[in-house]
């Protein structure tokens, strides 16, 4: 087992899953896909990311690393996973992992793609906020696992 995936079980044995709240967003989601169908829903999703971006800012970042501690201190905070930030050459990519898993009883990639878009609006404005170009791209990958998500920040 990778260091990575031993500090996602060690994450997941430290949560308390609290009733209610994620049965409560899962019926919000699943409403608003229905509703409003997944393009529009994930533009107020990702709409939603940048709003909670702006009450909960990060504190100038010198350094990669500074950056990824200061969004781990806030996704601590909801109970949301962690992240590991890899800058390159042409890119800074951030690896979210932990997820929160749901209620179990909306579709999978349906959350993951919700949580996703939740998360690209979090992440982009805290970016611009560090001085990153409103230009530069921000894309969510959903690489197929459960617990994971990676974005790509890049022009």
């Amino acid at each position: 087992m990778s260091d990575i995936q031993e500090q996602t079980l060690s994450y997941y044995r430290q949560q308390q899953y609290q009733p209610g709240w994620f049965d409560l967003l899962s019926v919000m989601i699943g409403g608003m896909l229905r509703n409003a169908g997944e393009s529009e829903s994930h533009a107020f999703l990702q709409q939603m990311g940048d709003n909670l971006a702006s009450r909960y800012p990060l504190s100038a970042a010198l350094t990669v690393g500074e950056l990824e501690k200061q969004i781990n201190q806030v996704l601590a905070r909801f109970n949301w996973g962690f992240v590991d930030v890899q800058p390159h050459e042409t890119a800074l990519v951030i690896c979210h992992m932990a997820l929160p898993p749901g209620d179990g009883q909306m579709d999978a990639r349906q959350w993951r793609q919700a949580l996703g878009a939740v998360l690209t609006g979090l992440y982009a404005r805290w970016l611009s906020d560090q001085g990153g170009s409103p230009a530069v791209a921000l894309t969510c990958s959903d690489v197929g696992s459960a617990a994971s998500l990676t974005f790509r920040y890049q022009m």
